[in-house]
């Protein structure tokens, strides 16, 4: 027996978001109200504010943009002060492929063979993460950097693997068992990764 799947063909030219009324059973704005504005994103044009770990990520998916419904589409501006860092993570709904626009990132991903795929990619330069893999960047030049990723979803998913290992409410005996670390380390780790500080 042989099955094939996939996701079905549009029907419509478009579907864009309808948010204007959070009761509506319709998806999709009616086409008679649809502008050129529902698929304009002038949100990255300039970078956002840097996190504690020097990354400012500005994700452009169907929530800021609702021209994208249904398209299978998103994408994500990440600007990196110097020594900035996007730590590990992975998008469990979508492969990643991200371009250099400014600096020197160090960039790679982990296999699951624990495999690592890393190297230091410049301006103008193109790396790919697939799918689920847990993948990483680090600015290692000397100014900021930037790289503008794009996935092959609408809602990529992101899952922070510091901040789901320990800002989350996994039992404090599986943690010590698992990293070897004391219930001192752990409480450390945890105030350091609560949901709020990534």
């Amino acid at each position: 027996y042989v099955t094939l799947a996939s996701d079905p063909d549009p029907v419509n030219d478009f579907c864009v978001l309808n948010r204007s009324s959070a009761t509506t059973s319709l998806p999709c704005k009616n086409s008679s109200l649809v502008t050129v504005e529902d698929f304009v994103f002038s949100g990255i044009k300039f970078r956002g504010k840097f996190s504690e770990t020097g990354l400012a990520s500005i994700p452009v998916n169907v929530n800021v943009f609702p021209g994208l419904n249904t398209l299978g589409m998103s994408m994500v501006r990440a600007d990196f002060d110097v020594g900035g860092v996007n730590v590990p993570h992975f998008h469990p709904r979508a492969t990643e492929i991200a371009v250099v626009l400014e600096g020197k990132i160090y960039s790679g991903f982990v296999d699951t063979q624990n495999r690592i795929f890393a190297k230091v990619i410049e301006k103008g330069e193109v790396m790919v993460f697939p799918r689920g893999l847990v993948h990483f960047q680090m600015n290692v030049g000397d100014t900021w950097a930037t790289i503008l990723g794009s996935f092959d979803s609408q809602n990529p998913g992101l899952q922070k693997i510091p901040s789901a290992v320990f800002g989350s409410n996994i039992k404090e005996e599986l943690l010590e068992k698992a990293f070897g670390l004391t219930p001192k380390e752990i409480a450390k780790l945890r105030k350091r990764f609560a949901p709020h500080r990534l």
